[in-house]
């Protein structure tokens, strides 16, 4: 599953990201480019982390635990700013509602995150628990790789502007099924699934749903705000 993951996250931004910084045609704000080297470098350390204790090597998944902590904490902060950069381009061109409407995705997805490495950093002592979280953990990052790629798939020749919000779901759906995947998998070898993707997967799925009515809601838009002021 980390190595999945690892190729959902740099496969899926190929068209937006990868292939235009290597033709130079990028133009994005810095902000950017250390948005992606830190979640990059998160996903790549998913996989170092869980190859060492796939190896035995505990001691040293414990060790490298403590830079996931760090790299964690930077990801959040660069979400956040990332989010802020969008606003404040689309007010320039005139679609700054759209934006912060839109900033529900990324800022939620971040509270999912967060929530879910939190609490497996809580059940470090408990292994099963611990690297379900984990997993879960890693869902909402995947969702923006995957939407890059319905993005260039299927978004109309010459949009400009954020996207709608219901834009989001059928990629988050998509990325869901990885949980659904964890979930036969715990039936064929326990008997059941775990009851970690059971609620996490609930909580999930909730948080994709529930981003289109909260974004059209006066708190979110003052919410999203309030964000957006902060860089002033």
């Amino acid at each position: 599953m980390a190595a999945i993951f690892t190729l959902i996250a740099f496969g899926g931004f190929v068209p937006t990201y990868w292939a235009k910084l290597a033709s130079g045609t990028f133009g994005g704000a810095p902000i950017l480019h250390l948005h992606g080297l830190i979640f990059f470098s998160w996903t790549l350390l998913f996989l170092a982390q869980t190859w060492l204790v796939a190896s035995g090597r505990t001691i040293d998944h414990r060790s490298w635990g403590v830079a996931g902590v760090s790299l964690a904490t930077a990801m959040a902060f660069t979400v956040v700013l990332a989010a802020i950069n969008s606003m404040k381009v689309a007010d320039a061109a005139g679609f700054g509602d759209a934006a912060r409407r839109f900033s529900v995705v990324s800022l939620t997805s971040l509270v999912m995150f967060a929530g879910f490495f939190v609490a497996a950093l809580l059940n470090v002592r408990k292994p099963e628990v611990h690297k379900r979280l984990m997993l879960l953990a890693m869902i909402p990052p995947m969702q923006a790789a995957t939407a890059r790629v319905f993005m260039v798939l299927f978004a109309p020749p010459g949009m400009v502007g954020p996207p709608p919000v219901f834009v989001s779901i059928p990629p988050g759906l998509a990325v869901d099924l990885l949980i659904v995947a964890a979930m036969i998998f715990d039936w064929r070898t326990r008997g059941r699934p775990h009851p970690v993707y059971w609620i996490g997967g609930g909580l999930l799925l909730a948080q994709q749903l529930l981003v289109i009515p909260l974004s059209q809601s006066a708190a979110w838009m003052a919410f999203a705000g309030w964000v957006d002021h902060l860089a002033r």
